[in-house]
C-alpha cells in the first residue's frame, strides 16, 4: 500500500496481501520466541475441551485473552529488536524502554494466566 505522508510504497490496497503480511509476522514470531510458542500450543489445549462442552462465552474469553497477550509479545519483541538495532551497547535509557515494553507485556501475562487457570479449574471439574 502507498504510503501518502512518505509516499513510498506500492499502489493499491490488496487485503490478500494484508492477510500474507499477518501470517508471515506471526510465523516468525511463532518459529523464532518460544514464548509465543507455548503459549499459543496451551491456549488450544485449554480452548479444545471448552468449546467441546459449548461454553462459548468462555471459548471467548481464551481468544481475547490468547489475542492480548500475542500482540503483547509481539509488540514487545519488535520494541527490543527496534532498540537493539538502534543502539548496540547499552544504554541505559534503552533499557528502561524494553523495560516498560518487558512489564506491558507481563501484565497481559499475568491476566491471560489467570483466564487460563480458571477455564482449566473448569474443565477439571467437569470431569
Amino acid at each position: 500500500m502507498k504510503n501518502k505522508f512518505l509516499d513510498t510504497g506500492e499502489n493499491g490496497y490488496h487485503p490478500l496481501r494484508k492477510f500474507k503480511i499477518i501470517l508471515s509476522g506471526l510465523r516468525y514470531a511463532v518459529i523464532y520466541d518460544f514464548s509465543v510458542m507455548y503459549k499459543i500450543i496451551i491456549s488450544i489445549l485449554i480452548f479444545i475441551p471448552v468449546v467441546m462442552f459449548k461454553e462459548w462465552l468462555d471459548a471467548s474469553l481464551i481468544i481475547l485473552a490468547t489475542g492480548v497477550m500475542l500482540a503483547a509479545e509481539m509488540f514487545n519483541s519488535a520494541i527490543e529488536a527496534i532498540c537493539d538495532f538502534m543502539e548496540t551497547r547499552h544504554n541505559e535509557k534503552i533499557k528502561i524502554i524494553k523495560d516498560i515494553a518487558a512489564s506491558a507485556t507481563g501484565v497481559t501475562i499475568f491476566v491471560w494466566i489467570v483466564v487460563i487457570c480458571i477455564e482449566a479449574i473448569e474443565i477439571v471439574k467437569i470431569f
